[in-house]
């Protein structure tokens, strides 16, 4: 046993070994004064610490700052803006201790605030005496983008630039200088400005082109904004109003239409208020008026084609080329005037083709013509229906005025109440004829020039009263009846449809007051003819003439003269006038 022992501590020399409570005792002194120096060091929360990077995860990075724990940063810290890290395992960095344990036991520590911490002096400089910044935008983040200026900062969406920006993506990766307009020391927000720098620009050039703008020059700008009335161009620091008046010799339906947002377009300054500074720009007065060669571009009477810009009750409008336009007038687009509303016939985008007819310069105005391409209907109609000619057709319609009768023709003939019948007055067409009912009538006029194409009823009858002279001389007496009675007189029928007036002062020899004391409507009467008018159609009666004769040839008769003619004894009457109402 002696031995044994003997042999083992030979086989130990030379090995700092010590077994037994000599070791135990060892050590728990080396681990005393490892866990002595620990503790001797102080960590607080808020303060910044030197670190070593010892791990790098998807979401976290591993600092060993030399507390009993290690602490963890977010990754996204330490990424540039295309996703990369800017560190590697091992390397040396300054952190922020923002929490000593969290609810998994780890120090929480931050790189952006130690950094925050280390630029802040700087920054708050900047932000105090309005020094610009440089930096790189890194990243896009809800409601703007995030700049790295030595530590993270906001730059919101309202502040990128002097113009509403919607695509953020591509300001990633830029270097520009920005303005610190906010920060919070406390949370580490630091919040910039773009516009703010580019607003001081634009208002030193703006003073710039103030002393330099003339009305007639050609500038450049950019579409700012578009309305439903124009667009403001941004002429480098001064905003001028292009309305859409300006925006082209032709029609304009919308601004947008013509001009985009961010686009760079030439201008002409029409007017420049330097009190006010207002400025008012024009598109089209940089180009060329295209009315200046119209009257070697378009003749009169020759054919043209376009396409329909806009309907109106009273035509068309055509563009005939940039910035020329002509009207077709209701008037001019059929010979037989059917086409009443263009709306129902045309639509805006619709090709069509017309002849020219006027042309004025200096109002801009061109008159165009559809019916001059078609066949006048007319023409053929004088041909085809002389007057006197005997046709039948249907009622198309009738009206207070006449009858439309339709002869499968392009034009409809008008038979006009006058013209229904000879004798018949106080007509009510509506209820004596109908739509669709068939008719036989004669043609009464072709005016082509004011397109009227008449018919007549009455014409396929013989006129009653071309010889009523005949028929009824002057001294004749006839058997009448009353049909009404006036305050000037009594209208008695001398045959179906022909009508006399007995004047009041022809009723009696006796002064009459009123014709209804002495005559009564319906009342058998014998008259005498005093006076014929067939181009007025009237004839006049008298009922105290009749007394005169019958007196005259009792008188005859005692003294056995010659015998009396009625005609004879009337002449003296021929010289009486009769008013009728």
């Amino acid at each position: 046993m002696a031995e044994t022992t003997e042999v083992k501590q030979k086989w130990m020399e030379g090995y700092d070994v010590v077994f037994g409570e000599d070791v135990e005792q060892e050590e728990t002194t080396e681990f005393s004064q490892l866990l002595e120096s620990t503790q001797t060091k102080n960590f607080d929360e808020g303060e910044v610490y030197p670190g070593t990077i010892i791990s790098i995860g998807d979401d976290y990075v591993t600092v060993d700052i030399g507390y009993k724990q290690e602490g963890l940063v977010s990754t996204r810290e330490f990424q540039n803006y295309d996703g990369t890290l800017k560190v590697k395992l091992n390397d040396t960095i300054e952190v922020y201790l923002d929490r000593l344990e969290s609810h998994q036991g780890n120090l929480v520590l931050s790189k952006d605030k130690a950094e925050i911490l280390k630029a802040w002096d700087r920054i708050s400089d900047a932000c105090e005496t309005g020094t610009p910044l440089e930096g790189t935008i890194i990243a896009k983040v809800k409601g703007g983008l995030s700049v790295d200026i030595g530590v993270k900062a906001f730059l919101p969406g309202s502040q990128i630039d002097v113009r509403p920006t919607r695509y953020l993506d591509k300001y990633i990766g830029k270097k520009m200088e920005f303005k610190v307009i906010k920060f919070n020391k406390k949370r580490g927000n630091i919040v910039l400005s773009r516009r703010a720098i580019l607003q001081d620009e634009r208002d030193q050039l703006r003073g710039e082109i103030l002393a330099q703008i003339q009305e007639g020059m050609i500038v450049k700008g950019i579409v700012k904004n578009v309305t439903d009335y124009g667009a403001f161009i941004d002429l480098g620091g001064i905003d001028g109003l292009l309305h859409i008046t300006d925006m082209s010799w032709g029609r304009v339906k919308h601004p947008s239409n013509i001009l985009t947002l961010g686009e760079e377009i030439e201008v002409k300054i029409l007017k420049f208020d330097k009190e006010k500074e207002r400025v008012s720009l024009g598109l089209k007065q940089v180009q060329a008026n295209p009315w200046e060669e119209v009257d070697t571009k378009y003749i009169i009477s020759t054919r043209v084609s376009g396409e329909v810009v806009s309907v109106k009750d009273y035509g068309i409008f055509i563009e005939l080329s940039d910035g020329i336009e002509g009207l077709i007038h209701v008037s001019e687009m059929s010979w037989t005037g059917k086409i009443k509303n263009p709306a129902k016939h045309f639509t805006v985008g619709e090709k069509v083709e017309a002849q020219v007819l006027e042309i004025d310069i200096e109002n801009k105005r061109i008159s165009l013509g559809m019916k001059q391409l078609q066949e006048n209907p007319w023409d053929a109609l004088e041909l085809k229906f002389p007057v006197g000619t005997k046709v039948k057709g249907k009622i198309k319609s009738v009206v207070d005025f006449g009858i439309f009768v339709d002869l499968d023709e392009d034009v409809d003939a008008l038979i006009h109440i006058s013209d229904v019948s000879w004798i018949k007055k106080n007509i009510v067409l509506s209820e004596e004829y109908s739509e669709g009912q068939e008719l036989e009538a004669m043609v009464v006029s072709v005016d082509k020039e004011n397109q009227k194409f008449c018919l007549g009823l009455k014409q396929l009858e013989e006129d009653p009263w071309k010889k009523i002279q005949e028929r009824y001389p002057i001294g004749t007496i006839i058997d009448a009846t009353v049909m009404r009675v006036t305050d000037f007189g009594a209208f008695v029928e001398v045959e179906t449809g022909i009508e006399g007036l007995v004047h009041i002062s022809e009723l009696s020899e006796e002064r009459v007051e009123k014709p209804e004391d002495v005559i009564k409507k319906g009342q058998e009467v014998n008259a005498m003819v005093i006076s014929v008018d067939k181009e007025a159609k009237k004839i006049a009666l008298s009922i105290k003439a009749v007394g005169h004769a019958e007196e005259r040839a009792q008188v005859g008769s005692y003294g056995k003269p010659e015998p009396v003619q009625s005609a004879t004894l009337a002449d003296k009457f021929k010289g009486l006038k009769i008013d009728e109402e």
